[in-house]
């Protein structure tokens, strides 16, 4: 087939598609029935639709077919939306706050102001935190059940620069990590841009599949493993000890590094031991102080094997060089006054407060979640597409995410991902009136 009549025929559907005559949700022709209809071979049919897909006009759905996409939805929604339009109630993206952080903030500054010397916080700091704070996290880890040696720790600017800084240290482009085929979407699009192969590990309804993950490894090399044991975004599982105890025997028979997202963990109460504690050898862990206390703080750590400690610090200095003194400061004086345990302890009960709202609305659909979690997953069925649903309720002035930020394989189920921390309660009770009405509409 000459290359301008597939650009013809690809331009064409493109056409058909922005200009509305194809609407979204129309199924288009099988590959064969295309290839029928334009006379075409199978694998130029099989070309065109790969390549509208690759545009983001269509989604190929194996054993259902291929659909035009809601267009007007961005493309990656519930990862590249943090500031939706005014008047719009954001159940995309979570920034959990409470009554009063705002004056927490102020007095602390100014405890702060009058308190140390203040010349140091405005040097360049050592790239893994001055060695007074870094003893601060460990203790604060400690409080958790966490036993780590300072020398472990790496401060770093927030958990997602947490992430970047080991997969820059520790992982090369081209290497194989198990990641869960609904994960979180920050290290999705960490693992692309520094070109890691995400192999997905398939999900139960209890977790995701050991079995399967035995599977990989015996028959690909796989280098790491991103697991979130505790508090899994976006599902909101806490696994189970046996699922981690077998997790960590895998890691001890194929050599694999595992990856502790610990983001959320601080929500649930007593879990079962980190997978740091069961195989500090070769676990890596990461967390911060986003969800905890505030987003916009910034700050984070890394506890790592000690061989692993300076490697990571060469890509604290190759990335921000030093987490901001005065951030790093705020945060360990509230470490040491108890305001990070208050805190803590206030969003578990303000996230237990939004769950009992979120199940009371939604009531009769069916709902994965945690109890004291700040988002939960809707599965939707078959005639209904998460697509359309998210377009519907932005219509409506609601923003939710589809499964696709989350997703590592393909189909993208069709789900919708709801944040529940980023809205007053009384907004928040309004937004799922209107998620319960559109899903509604679907019979649902």
């Amino acid at each position: 087939m000459p290359p301008a009549r597939y650009k013809t025929l690809v331009d064409r559907f493109a056409h058909d598609i922005t200009s509305g005559a194809l609407a979204p949700g129309t199924r288009l022709p099988t590959h064969r029935q295309l290839a029928e209809q334009e006379g075409l071979a199978l694998v130029t049919a099989s070309r065109v639709y790969a390549e509208l897909e690759a545009m983001g006009l269509v989604s190929g759905e194996t054993g259902r077919g291929t659909y035009v996409r809601e267009i007007a939805l961005p493309l990656s929604h519930g990862v590249d939306q943090q500031a939706p339009g005014a008047g719009v109630l954001d159940l995309n993206f979570n920034y959990p706050a409470l009554p009063g952080q705002g004056e927490m903030l102020r007095t602390g500054l100014r405890q702060l102001a009058l308190s140390g010397d203040l010349d140091a916080l405005l040097r360049y700091q050592p790239h893994a935190g001055r060695g007074h704070e870094r003893a601060c996290f460990a203790r604060y880890l400690a409080e958790r059940g966490l036993q780590v040696s300072s020398d472990e720790v790496v401060i770093v600017s927030g958990a997602q620069h947490g992430l970047a800084a080991i997969a820059m240290a520790l992982l090369k482009p081209g290497d194989v990590v198990a990641v869960d085929a609904l994960t979180y979407s920050g290290f999705k699009v960490l693992a692309e841009a520094l070109r890691l192969e995400m192999l997905p590990i398939p999900l139960t309804d209890n977790g995701p599949d050991l079995n399967a993950l035995e599977r990989h490894c015996r028959l690909r090399r796989v280098k790491a493993v991103y697991a979130m044991p505790t508090l899994h975004n976006p599902m909101g599982w806490v696994l189970d000890q046996a699922w981690r105890a077998r997790l960590v025997s895998l890691a001890h028979t194929h050599g694999l590094m595992l990856i502790e997202d610990a983001a959320y963990a601080f929500l649930a109460e007593d879990p079962p031991p980190a997978l740091r504690t069961l195989a500090p050898e070769l676990t890596v862990y990461v967390s911060g102080f986003s969800k905890n206390v505030a987003t916009g703080l910034r700050v984070g750590y890394v506890v790592a094997p000690s061989r692993w400690v300076a490697a990571i610090e060469r890509a604290v200095r190759a990335t921000t060089w030093n987490t901001a003194g005065v951030m790093t400061a705020l945060i360990c004086q509230w470490i040491e006054d108890g305001t990070v345990a208050r805190l803590e302890g206030e969003k578990r009960e303000d996230a237990r407060a939004r769950q009992a709202v979120a199940h009371k609305r939604l009531i009769g659909l069916n709902l994965i979640s945690h109890p004291a979690s700040y988002f939960m997953w809707v599965p939707l069925p078959e005639e209904a597409r998460a697509d359309q649903v998210a377009m519907e309720l932005l219509d409506m002035n609601v923003a939710v995410s589809t499964a696709e930020p989350f997703a590592i394989s393909s189909p993208v189920p069709h789900a919708i991902r709801l944040a529940l921390g980023s809205v007053d309660k009384a907004a928040l009770d309004v937004a799922l009136g209107k998620v319960r009405q559109v899903l509604g509409n679907y019979g649902i």
